[in-house]
């Protein structure tokens, strides 16, 4: 099974996406890990990377595109796999077109209130980086990490104007994507903020006509 999961920042498509990929023994392949752990390299093409990391800047699709290829032709990949942030462009759909058949698109479709409630509710530790929420993962003492005693802090994504131009960019891109893949998309409608994990991936699986 090849599938490539879109949804919106907050939507928890990776977390879903992991789920599915352990429980088919697929890969889940998330661009942006898969950049980051290319950054790590000592090579050309990873020293390259991690400076368009460090500027903010997006990495060049021909780069992301021949990395996506080099681990599409690795085995685990031989049976199937779930892409995570990919593809954003119309050059990435027609090179992944050209190294891969997708047998499915998974689309996320949460409103707009529910990301901002999740998104802008997540707070922060300095200190050891652990997530909470105001209302769904509660430290037990407010404003103090569990783990370590940190400060929690909301992070410059998480405040409203921020994810307001966050949605803006991404539906931008999005939209005509979907075009693209019309007749292979799935959509999947998580309506609540606080939806239990395993029951959008019980949607999911529904969705593509399969038994979890």
């Amino acid at each position: 099974m090849r599938l490539i999961i879109f949804g919106p920042p907050g939507s928890g498509k990776g977390t879903y996406a992991s789920r599915i990929a352990s429980q088919l023994g697929i890969p889940h392949i998330s661009t942006g890990d898969l950049l980051r752990e290319v950054a790590k390299r000592q090579d050309e093409v990873g020293k390259e990377v991690a400076e368009h990391l460090k500027k903010g800047e997006l990495v060049p699709d021909e780069i992301v595109i021949g990395l996506l290829k080099e681990r599409l032709e690795e085995s685990n990949c031989e049976h199937g796999f779930i892409l995570d942030g990919y593809p954003r462009t119309f050059a990435q759909v027609k090179a992944l077109s050209e190294i891969a058949k997708v047998d499915a698109v998974i689309n996320l479709r949460v409103p707009k209130h529910v990301i901002m409630e999740r998104l802008s509710g997540r707070r922060t530790c300095r200190k050891c980086a652990s997530i909470y929420h105001i209302k769904f993962l509660k430290p037990k003492k407010p404003g103090v990490c569990d783990r370590c005693g940190g400060e929690l802090y909301q992070r410059k994504d998480d405040t409203p104007k921020v994810i307001e131009e966050r949605l803006r960019i991404y539906e931008e891109q999005i939209k005509p994507l979907l075009k693209l893949y019309k007749g292979s998309v799935k959509d999947v409608e998580c309506e609540k903020a606080d939806i239990p994990p395993e029951e959008v991936v019980a949607r999911i699986y529904k969705t593509l006509g399969m038994e979890k």
